[in-house]
Protein backbone atom coordinates (compact mmCIF):
# COMPACT_ATOMS: atom_id res chain seq x y z
CA UNK A 1 0.00 0.00 0.00
CA UNK A 2 1.39 3.06 -1.21
CA UNK A 3 1.00 6.42 0.71
CA UNK A 4 -0.67 9.58 -0.33
CA UNK A 5 1.96 11.59 -2.10
CA UNK A 6 1.05 14.81 -0.75
CA UNK A 7 1.54 13.74 2.57
CA UNK A 8 4.72 11.55 1.84
CA UNK A 9 6.49 14.69 0.54
CA UNK A 10 5.26 16.91 3.35
CA UNK A 11 7.19 14.69 5.70
CA UNK A 12 10.18 14.21 3.91
CA UNK A 13 10.64 18.11 3.74
CA UNK A 14 11.12 18.10 8.06
CA UNK A 15 12.36 14.19 7.96
CA UNK A 16 13.78 13.44 4.32
CA UNK A 17 14.09 9.55 4.68
CA UNK A 18 10.79 9.51 7.05
CA UNK A 19 8.24 7.29 5.72
CA UNK A 20 4.38 7.06 6.61
CA UNK A 21 2.77 3.81 6.84
CA UNK A 22 -0.93 2.23 7.30
CA UNK A 23 -0.69 0.70 10.76
CA UNK A 24 -2.85 -0.78 13.04
CA UNK A 25 -4.14 1.37 16.34
CA UNK A 26 -3.66 -0.44 19.15
CA UNK A 27 -7.59 -1.49 20.58
CA UNK A 28 -9.34 -0.52 17.70
CA UNK A 29 -10.11 -2.01 14.40
CA UNK A 30 -8.83 1.30 12.62
CA UNK A 31 -5.44 2.02 11.45
CA UNK A 32 -4.05 4.99 10.04
CA UNK A 33 -1.32 6.74 7.96
CA UNK A 34 1.35 7.49 10.34
CA UNK A 35 5.32 8.29 10.81
CA UNK A 36 7.06 5.10 10.80
CA UNK A 37 8.40 4.28 14.37
CA UNK A 38 11.59 3.55 13.08
CA UNK A 39 12.07 6.85 12.52
CA UNK A 40 11.94 8.05 15.92
CA UNK A 41 14.46 5.84 16.96
CA UNK A 42 18.05 8.37 15.65
CA UNK A 43 19.04 11.77 16.40
CA UNK A 44 17.60 14.84 14.56
CA UNK A 45 20.13 17.21 12.98
CA UNK A 46 19.52 20.94 14.50
CA UNK A 47 18.02 21.35 11.18
CA UNK A 48 15.39 18.78 11.00
CA UNK A 49 15.02 19.95 15.18
CA UNK A 50 13.61 23.53 13.77
CA UNK A 51 11.78 22.26 10.88
CA UNK A 52 9.86 20.11 13.69
CA UNK A 53 9.24 22.60 16.15
CA UNK A 54 8.18 25.40 13.52
CA UNK A 55 5.81 23.23 12.18
CA UNK A 56 5.19 20.24 14.03
CA UNK A 57 3.50 17.48 12.00
CA UNK A 58 1.06 16.83 14.34
CA UNK A 59 -1.08 14.61 11.34
CA UNK A 60 1.22 11.85 11.53
CA UNK A 61 0.71 10.62 14.88
CA UNK A 62 -2.39 9.38 17.06
CA UNK A 63 -2.46 11.24 20.32
CA UNK A 64 -2.81 9.62 22.87
CA UNK A 65 -6.35 11.54 23.69
CA UNK A 66 -7.60 10.95 20.31
CA UNK A 67 -6.70 7.21 20.57
CA UNK A 68 -8.70 6.64 23.75
CA UNK A 69 -11.48 9.22 22.64
CA UNK A 70 -12.11 6.53 19.62
CA UNK A 71 -11.97 3.53 22.11
CA UNK A 72 -14.29 5.03 24.26
CA UNK A 73 -16.63 5.94 21.28
CA UNK A 74 -16.23 2.38 19.86
CA UNK A 75 -17.24 1.69 23.49
CA UNK A 76 -20.23 3.62 23.22
CA UNK A 77 -21.52 4.42 20.47
CA UNK A 78 -24.92 5.81 21.60
CA UNK A 79 -22.81 8.79 22.16
CA UNK A 80 -22.75 9.61 18.13
CA UNK A 81 -25.14 7.09 16.49
CA UNK A 82 -27.82 9.19 14.44
CA UNK A 83 -25.94 12.52 15.32
CA UNK A 84 -24.60 15.24 13.28
CA UNK A 85 -20.75 15.51 14.85
CA UNK A 86 -18.28 17.91 14.38
CA UNK A 87 -14.17 17.00 15.44
CA UNK A 88 -12.46 19.97 16.46
CA UNK A 89 -9.11 20.43 15.69
CA UNK A 90 -9.09 17.15 13.80
CA UNK A 91 -5.53 16.07 13.57
CA UNK A 92 -5.24 12.38 12.26
CA UNK A 93 -9.09 12.40 12.26
CA UNK A 94 -9.21 9.11 14.40
CA UNK A 95 -11.79 10.53 16.39
CA UNK A 96 -14.04 11.56 13.39
CA UNK A 97 -13.55 8.52 11.64
CA UNK A 98 -14.21 6.31 15.30
CA UNK A 99 -17.74 9.12 15.27
CA UNK A 100 -18.31 7.73 11.39
CA UNK A 101 -17.89 3.91 12.31
CA UNK A 102 -20.16 3.98 15.63
CA UNK A 103 -22.64 5.00 13.22
CA UNK A 104 -22.98 9.10 13.55
CA UNK A 105 -25.26 10.49 10.68
CA UNK A 106 -22.42 13.05 9.52
CA UNK A 107 -18.88 14.08 10.84
CA UNK A 108 -17.03 17.30 9.94
CA UNK A 109 -13.46 17.11 10.55
CA UNK A 110 -12.55 20.50 11.32
CA UNK A 111 -8.90 21.71 11.38
CA UNK A 112 -6.56 25.05 10.55
CA UNK A 113 -3.69 23.07 9.24
CA UNK A 114 -4.65 22.19 5.27
CA UNK A 115 -2.03 18.87 5.96
CA UNK A 116 -4.39 17.81 8.78
CA UNK A 117 -7.39 17.95 6.74
CA UNK A 118 -5.33 15.89 3.62
CA UNK A 119 -4.66 13.25 6.79
CA UNK A 120 -8.12 13.24 7.59
CA UNK A 121 -9.10 13.03 3.95
CA UNK A 122 -6.37 10.16 3.41
CA UNK A 123 -7.56 8.17 6.56
CA UNK A 124 -11.43 8.55 6.17
CA UNK A 125 -10.49 6.66 2.71
CA UNK A 126 -8.48 4.23 4.52
CA UNK A 127 -11.03 2.86 6.74
CA UNK A 128 -14.37 3.48 4.14
CA UNK A 129 -15.82 5.94 6.03
CA UNK A 130 -17.07 9.24 4.47
CA UNK A 131 -16.19 12.79 6.85
CA UNK A 132 -16.76 16.28 5.33
CA UNK A 133 -14.20 18.68 6.08
CA UNK A 134 -13.83 22.64 7.69
CA UNK A 135 -11.00 24.65 7.98
CA UNK A 136 -13.06 27.33 9.83
CA UNK A 137 -15.00 26.35 13.10
CA UNK A 138 -16.59 29.82 13.47
CA UNK A 139 -18.06 29.59 9.66
CA UNK A 140 -19.62 26.28 10.60
CA UNK A 141 -23.55 26.73 11.78
CA UNK A 142 -24.73 25.80 15.01
CA UNK A 143 -26.55 22.60 13.72
CA UNK A 144 -24.65 19.80 15.17
CA UNK A 145 -25.71 17.57 17.98
CA UNK A 146 -21.86 17.10 19.22
CA UNK A 147 -18.61 18.60 19.07
CA UNK A 148 -16.00 16.10 20.12
CA UNK A 149 -12.03 17.42 21.01
CA UNK A 150 -8.85 15.57 21.20
CA UNK A 151 -5.45 16.85 22.26
CA UNK A 152 -6.47 20.32 22.01
CA UNK A 153 -5.52 21.82 24.95
CA UNK A 154 -1.83 21.36 25.31
CA UNK A 155 -1.59 24.86 24.57
CA UNK A 156 -3.04 26.79 27.61
CA UNK A 157 -4.06 29.32 25.27
CA UNK A 158 -6.67 27.13 23.81
CA UNK A 159 -8.76 26.73 27.01
CA UNK A 160 -10.99 29.82 26.46
CA UNK A 161 -12.02 27.46 23.19
CA UNK A 162 -13.96 25.87 26.32
CA UNK A 163 -16.33 28.19 26.30
CA UNK A 164 -17.09 28.43 22.25
CA UNK A 165 -17.85 24.74 21.52
CA UNK A 166 -21.56 25.08 22.78
CA UNK A 167 -21.99 27.67 20.15
CA UNK A 168 -21.65 25.75 17.46
CA UNK A 169 -23.10 22.06 19.06
CA UNK A 170 -25.49 21.06 21.84
CA UNK A 171 -23.01 19.08 23.47
CA UNK A 172 -19.04 19.01 23.99
CA UNK A 173 -16.68 15.99 24.91
CA UNK A 174 -13.69 16.66 25.38
CA UNK A 175 -10.16 14.61 25.30
CA UNK A 176 -7.01 15.76 27.51
CA UNK A 177 -4.02 14.71 28.97
CA UNK A 178 -2.26 17.60 30.05
CA UNK A 179 -4.54 20.14 32.06
CA UNK A 180 -4.15 18.86 35.42
CA UNK A 181 -6.19 21.74 37.02
CA UNK A 182 -9.03 21.39 34.61
CA UNK A 183 -12.02 23.20 36.52
CA UNK A 184 -14.73 24.85 34.11
CA UNK A 185 -18.66 25.78 35.30
CA UNK A 186 -20.17 23.74 32.20
CA UNK A 187 -17.60 20.79 31.91
CA UNK A 188 -17.69 17.46 34.26
CA UNK A 189 -15.06 14.79 34.21
CA UNK A 190 -17.34 11.49 32.83
CA UNK A 191 -14.24 9.24 32.90
CA UNK A 192 -10.30 8.59 33.07
CA UNK A 193 -9.10 6.60 29.74
CA UNK A 194 -5.51 5.04 29.37
CA UNK A 195 -3.88 5.56 26.04
CA UNK A 196 -0.82 6.36 24.42
CA UNK A 197 0.49 8.44 21.79
CA UNK A 198 0.86 5.95 18.64
CA UNK A 199 4.12 5.58 17.39
CA UNK A 200 4.97 5.36 21.33
CA UNK A 201 6.95 8.74 21.96
CA UNK A 202 7.78 7.50 25.39
CA UNK A 203 6.12 10.29 27.19
CA UNK A 204 6.08 10.56 30.66
CA UNK A 205 3.79 8.07 32.52
CA UNK A 206 1.67 10.99 33.63
CA UNK A 207 0.08 11.31 29.81
CA UNK A 208 -0.97 8.11 29.36
CA UNK A 209 -3.96 9.07 31.62
CA UNK A 210 -7.09 10.77 29.63
CA UNK A 211 -9.66 12.32 31.65
CA UNK A 212 -13.20 12.95 29.07
CA UNK A 213 -15.00 15.69 30.40
CA UNK A 214 -18.59 16.86 28.85
CA UNK A 215 -20.93 19.79 28.86
CA UNK A 216 -24.26 20.65 27.43
CA UNK A 217 -25.69 23.14 26.13
CA UNK A 218 -28.61 24.64 28.25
Amino acid sequence: MTAPAALQAALGELLGDAQLTAQPLPGTALQLWLIDAANMDRCFSPEETRLILEEPPYWCFCWASGLALARWLAEHPEWVRGKRVLDFGAGSGVAAIAAAKAGALEVLACDLDPLALAACRANAALNQVELSYSADFFAEADRFDLIIVADVLYDRANLPLLDQFLSRGREALVADSRVRDFQHPLYQRLDVLEACTWPDLAEPAEFRYVSLYHAQRN
